[in-house]
């Protein structure tokens, strides 16, 4: 009797392991058939690319998935990554009118050559709930205007998360321009993106969004979370030097005025020619460790309008020149810009007309407060020692609002009086500042 029951238990097994490798579809596709197999990908399909080389692109054009069963284009979870080469003329994943859609596990090599690992296409055109995951993105560094990943067509809920871009002209640049390729609603995090010639991150500023159905109308948020930007080697100097993160202002009037970016959590080092960070529209930045030893660290002003609400607070910054400044008079008087519990540690640490519960000092006087300050990356320790807590509790009411907003850089539950990055005081229970993926 028990066999019996055994071997209905077994049946089962086999049965539901059936049902549910029918239901995901999963086509398995190498380098001499992908391109055949690609076009025939339905909502809830999986193609799974062998490890090898493909030399004949990505092409993810008029594909579909839907809300409950993308498609999904991916390599192996583990060991080698399927490699795309580039190729003259042609942009290596190329996406348009596509949506649901994730693209994960592969290696895109740019040889040299001026083409962009992932781009979305056409003003014309669209993209939207694209993922982009556990990509590795390398030579494309050919001129500051070749792009990791690039979208250049109205854009909307994409995911680029756990990705690695080494040494491109532009990590990641999204819009457009002249303003008319909007990139709304995104999540971008625990993403490594080291020594571009110009930017790390840009965001472009954005006219009046146009009228696509299915594009967001309502307030929306695009979060920047938990990357690594470094520019320590490679960065453009003079007339060509960016920041290493640079985000532009949303539609002045009308859907997307209202936006807002929540930039938190990250990792900004070393910038030889420029500031780490620079912004304009609204803005909440908080959560981040950011060190420069050669400039300065956060420059709210106009690029193509001027910022409006501005909210700056729970930083740790080491900087030789600035640490924050939101010029007076620059920014619009119908909105706050406020600098709240930061720790700064500059030649010249706030430069801000509304301040308050912030800890600054001149950049030697950081070893005084923070455990290594100095130190070389992995054992570079921002932590705060305990001797030099404030025990004033910080006034919170303007940060309720946004997203992980008493969750510190190591994501844990602040304490009421932490200023800085960190929630704590003492030992540092949590990932120290590396050129490395910060932990999810």
């Amino acid at each position: 009797m028990f066999c019996i029951f055994l071997r209905h238990i077994v049946l089962l097994h086999f049965l539901l392991l059936g049902s549910i490798s029918q239901a995901a579809n999963i086509v398995t596709a190498d380098a001499a058939n992908y391109r055949q197999l690609l076009s025939r990908l339905e909502p809830g399909d999986t193609l799974l690319l062998q490890p090898g080389v493909y030399k004949k692109g990505l092409p993810v054009h008029q594909l579909h998935g839907n809300k409950d069963k993308p498609v999904i284009i991916m390599g192996p979870a583990n060991g080698p990554l399927p490699v795309f080469l580039a190729r003259h003329g042609h942009n290596t994943i190329s996406i348009i009118n596509a949506s649901y859609i994730v693209i994960r596990n592969l290696e895109l090599d740019g040889q040299g050559i001026a083409v962009d690992g992932v781009k979305c296409e056409g003003n014309a055109d669209w993209a939207h709930h694209i993922t982009l995951e556990n990509l590795v993105i390398k030579g494309h560094g050919n001129n500051q205007q070749t792009v990791g990943i690039s979208t250049k067509c109205p854009a909307w809920n994409w995911i680029i998360r756990n990705n690695t871009i080494l040494g491109a002209g532009t990590g990641i640049y999204l819009g457009n321009s002249d303003g008319n390729a909007p990139f709304v609603k995104g999540l971008i995090e625990h993403n490594l993106i080291k020594d571009t010639t110009g930017y790390s991150l840009q965001i472009k500023h954005q006219n009046v969004r146009p009228e696509i159905l299915d594009m967001p109308n309502q307030p929306s948020v695009t979060i920047i979370r938990h990357n690594v930007f470094t520019k320590e080697n490679g960065a453009a100097s003079g007339p060509l030097a960016r920041p290493n993160v640079l985000v532009g202002h949303w539609p002045v009037k009308g859907n997307g005025s209202k936006d807002t970016y929540e930039i938190y959590g990250n990792f900004f080092y070393q910038n030889p020619t420029e500031a780490l960070f620079q912004g304009e529209g609204n803005i909440a930045l908080y959560n981040n460790l950011l060190v420069n030893d050669h400039g300065d660290a956060i420059r709210i002003q106009p690029h193509n309008d001027i910022p409006r609400a501005i909210h700056i607070f729970y930083n740790t910054i080491i900087t030789s020149e600035t640490g924050i400044s939101v010029i007076p008079g620059q920014g619009s008087e119908n909105y706050v810009q406020h600098v709240s519990a930061n720790v700064v540690f500059a030649f010249k640490p706030i430069v801000a007309k509304s301040q308050e519960s912030n800890r600054i000092g001149k950049r030697e006087d950081a070893v005084d407060y923070l455990v290594k300050p100095f130190a070389s990356l992995g054992v570079m320790d921002l932590y705060p020692k305990v001797k030099n807590v404030q025990s004033q509790v910080v006034d919170t009411t303007d940060f309720r609002v946004f997203k992980d907003w008493d969750i510190d850089f190591n994501k844990r539950k602040r304490i009421e009086h932490s200023r800085g990055a960190y929630g704590g005081e003492g030992i540092n229970p949590g990932w120290l500042p590396q050129i490395k993926y910060k932990p999810n």
